[in-house]
């Protein structure tokens, strides 16, 4: 484990630097702000089904999908509790101590997959940065993040079939 670390502090050390220009700094608090607790990917599912009528059942459950990506990884934070990083300094306030999954990257990667099934191709791109700022802002370890990421991928992907029902159903 040492090595995963050692590693882990490296990557979280080099993306945390990256902090110091004031526009990456300001860029990476608006995405957490943002992010907290999957809200703009909730509002975007809920845009999505207002907007495209036809589909509306497909994005309904496209956002159930990242609502319950979300509360799987805070589920799953408050059995592992491992803690946030401490040898770096941080750009945000968390609403939580525990740092495994990162919930952010949880919540964006389930709507990446999700949203990006029914044509929104912005998804991916944000979801991306989204991850990015949490190691920006140095409140998670890069492996935080990598879980986070494949827990809301896997979400997404197993209720993909149930989205695809809710639009030919």
């Amino acid at each position: 484990m040492d090595e995963l670390d050692d590693l882990d502090h490296r990557i979280l050390s080099a993306l945390r630097a990256r902090g110091a220009d004031p526009r990456v700094a300001r860029a990476a608090r608006a995405l957490s702000w943002v992010g907290e607790h999957g809200a703009v990917w909730l509002a975007a599912g809920v845009v999505g089904a207002a907007v495209d009528g036809p589909r509306r059942g497909a994005w309904l459950r496209a956002t159930a999908l990242t609502a319950g990506a979300h509360a799987v990884s805070v589920g799953v934070k408050r059995i592992v509790r491992r803690p946030r990083p401490t040898r770096v300094e941080p750009l945000v306030r968390t609403a939580g101590r525990h740092s495994f999954p990162s919930s952010h990257a949880t919540s964006a990667t389930a709507a990446a997959v999700a949203y990006g099934a029914l044509g929104m191709h912005a998804a991916a791109p944000l979801a991306a940065a989204m991850c990015l700022s949490r190691l920006v802002v140095g409140v998670h370890h890069p492996s935080d993040v990598a879980a986070g990421a494949a827990l809301g991928a896997l979400t997404a992907r197993l209720g993909a079939r149930w989205m695809r029902e809710a639009h030919h159903g």
